[in-house]
């Protein structure tokens, strides 16, 4: 294993205070590093909190700014953060009209949020992201996990927020964008986990793994490398067949990259994409590209399609500030 970290275990913490020290004019850190907060936070708006187990950088601390979220939980590689996190954070960011939180849909993190909202003593509310359509339950999860698409949702959900969208219309918009909203991932090679000094899986040189998950879980099936534009078939075949959108519908492509694809390969993931959702009948009206959710150093990406009308697209084009997406502040 080649990392660069001085050891495990100080890993995460070391990684927050750089981060933190880069953004300071965006985050900060929470007592013990519990939680990323905004530095500068805005009185009387809904507070969003997030997070999970860190390795998926820059999710969710880089969303924490201005039109995304109020916070972000990390939790250790690949592991839920604990409830006590989550409570500190909404109690740190929570300026009386509530909570919601946004939470990927896997089993530690859907029961520490669960036992968090139960206890934190505040008017808060959930939204779940399932967006992945390659399996309906894996390893960590408790039905579809959520990948990718869960940026899309904290997007438009802290864009709403930001223009003072109530906690109840809050969490029924993050439910349609999830509900309109489809993932799946391609893998050609494994991660490695710091703490493990090996791969996750072994795949050969020839195979990548079909719908693979964000850690490193099994997808739908084993299969020979194929040529790109194969691989963005069976991808957008497989979320368009689940999504079901109407011929006409304008769409928001995301192609994101898992840690160790280049942006090379991203973009010709991206003219492929496009390709086939025009086939389809549909419009390609907004483009994000680059390595979003990741999975430490795997090599692979996933393709998230978002159907857009024009409340969702006008939510998108809002401005937002965070250390990961910045447009329109």
């Amino acid at each position: 294993m080649k990392k660069l970290i001085n050891q495990v275990d100080t890993l995460l913490a070391e990684s927050l205070d750089g981060f933190a020290a880069a953004h300071a004019d965006i985050v900060a850190l929470g007592a013990e590093r519990a939680f990323v907060r905004r530095a500068q936070g805005r009185p009387g708006k809904v507070a969003l909190v997030s997070g999970g187990g860190s390795g998926h950088e820059p999710l969710h601390a880089g969303f924490v700014g201005t039109g995304m979220l109020d916070a972000a939980c990390p939790g250790q590689v690949f592991t839920s953060p604990t409830p006590d996190q989550m409570i500190a954070a909404a109690e740190a960011v929570d300026t009386g009209a509530g909570v919601l939180f946004i939470v990927k849909n896997y089993e530690g993190d859907v029961m520490n949020f669960q036992l968090a909202a139960d206890m934190c003593g505040r008017e808060c509310a959930t939204v779940i992201t399932d967006d992945d359509v390659a399996v309906e339950t894996s390893t960590y999860s408790i039905g579809r996990r959520g990948v990718a698409g869960t940026l899309v949702v904290e997007k438009m959900v802290g864009a709403a927020a930001e223009q003072g969208l109530a906690l109840g219309p809050l969490q029924q918009l993050g439910e349609k964008v999830n509900a309109q909203t489809r993932s799946m991932g391609v893998a050609l090679t494994s991660c490695t986990v710091p703490a493990g000094g090996k791969p996750t899986f072994s795949i050969g040189n020839d195979e990548m793994e079909m719908g693979v998950g964000i850690h490193g879980e099994p997808g739908r099936r084993r299969v020979k490398l194929a040529p790109a534009g194969a691989i963005a078939d069976e991808l957008i075949g497989a979320i368009l067949r689940d999504l079901a959108p109407a011929r006409g519908s304008k769409v928001l492509l995301l192609v994101n990259g898992f840690g160790a694809t280049p942006l090379m390969e991203l973009y010709l993931m991206v003219d492929a994409a496009r390709r086939r959702l025009a086939e389809a009948g549909l419009e390609t009206v907004r483009f994000l590209t680059g390595s979003y959710v990741t999975s430490l150093d795997m090599a692979g990406c996933s393709l998230t399609v978002s159907v857009l009308d024009a409340q969702l697209l006008a939510l998108w084009d809002a401005p937002v500030h965070t250390a990961a997406l910045r447009w329109g502040a």
